[in-house]
């Protein structure tokens, strides 16, 4: 007789710290994204607060049909996606070049000094950020137009004008992520085999040719999932710093579908035509990862399922 399977208690028991390490994100994701999923019924719906999501009229794809023949549709989707494009295409290749360097820092106490600074923003809260970015760009005393004026250029209303909002968003966004980002590289890096670069020394690569040859496809794995992650999330731009930067005079290249859910249901109360728009654009980041996932695991074997 083969041997008996491992009761679910004893499983349990063994690995009891694990499972009390992982509960916290096991109830926020319960909470906050599993629980709440029958609320889409109100996209469906002609909801009225006071009678539930079960309550008021169905009106099918009625919302969703007045979304996307708004002439809000084309600008928001065009912002949405150009808001997080920007930083995926321009940023993305930031934390990988950054570990590698940090790596071939030789003196442990300016690597230390080096990782530390490079990871603070990233702790640092949205709000504060888009106070330094509004202060610092301040046309009247902001240390950016203060530097204009010293070498004889014109101030410049950086958060009133629409042309600078993805700039000013993406170069913030790339600087306070960044090194954090970084972190998961620098691990993939030290767990390369060593013996690599010690074959590549006695064949004389140099080291351009031993990070292109050796470094970056021993990362091509770790590359290739968080870059799928990634493309899931480009439709979720940061509400919270568009929402703190962006206001009226910039809404032509700042206002996006998160932001304009807010207004149209926190603000307007229109609740069955916000969770419509919500819903379409989860949708929309549903179809990207999917074809993005089909797409790596046709081209390069790997993907997330």
């Amino acid at each position: 007789m083969g041997d008996k399977k491992t009761p679910l208690i004893k499983l349990v028991r063994r690995d009891q710290w694990l499972l009390m390490m992982f509960l916290p994100v096991f109830l926020y994701y319960l909470i906050f994204c599993y629980l709440p999923m029958p609320g889409i019924l109100i996209a469906f719906k002609n909801f009225t607060p006071g009678h539930g999501i079960f309550g008021g009229d169905w009106v099918g794809l009625k919302w969703l049909d007045q979304f996307v023949h708004s002439r809000y549709f084309w600008r928001l989707l065009r912002n949405t996606f150009l808001l997080a494009f920007y930083p995926l295409v321009i940023g993305f290749w930031i934390p990988i070049l950054f570990a590698i360097c940090v790596v071939e820092i030789k003196n442990s106490a300016l690597k230390r000094f080096t990782q530390t600074v490079t990871y603070l923003p990233h702790f640092i809260s949205t709000v504060v950020i888009a106070g330094m970015i509004i202060n610092f760009l301040s046309p009247t005393d902001g240390i950016v137009n203060t530097l204009l004026a010293s070498i004889g250029l014109e101030r410049i209303n950086f958060m009133m004008a629409p042309e600078w909002f993805r700039s000013i968003f993406t170069v913030s966004g790339i600087w306070q992520s960044f090194g954090f980002s970084s972190i998961i590289y620098i691990a993939a890096i030290m767990g390369i085999d060593q013996e690599m670069y010690d074959s590549g020394k006695i064949d004389g690569v140099n080291k351009f040719q031993e990070v292109w040859h050796l470094t970056l496809p021993s990362l091509k794995p770790t590359i290739v999932i968080l870059l799928l992650l990634s493309i899931g999330g480009i439709m979720s731009v940061n509400f919270e710093k568009v929402y703190l930067l962006y206001n009226g005079a910039t809404y032509e290249t700042a206002d996006v579908i998160s932001t304009y859910v807010y207004r149209q249901g926190i603000e307007s109360q229109n609740f069955g035509f916000a969770t419509a728009v919500g819903l379409f654009n989860s949708i929309i980041s549903f179809v990207l990862v999917y074809i993005a996932n089909q797409a790596s695991r046709r081209v390069n074997d790997m993907s997330l399922w």
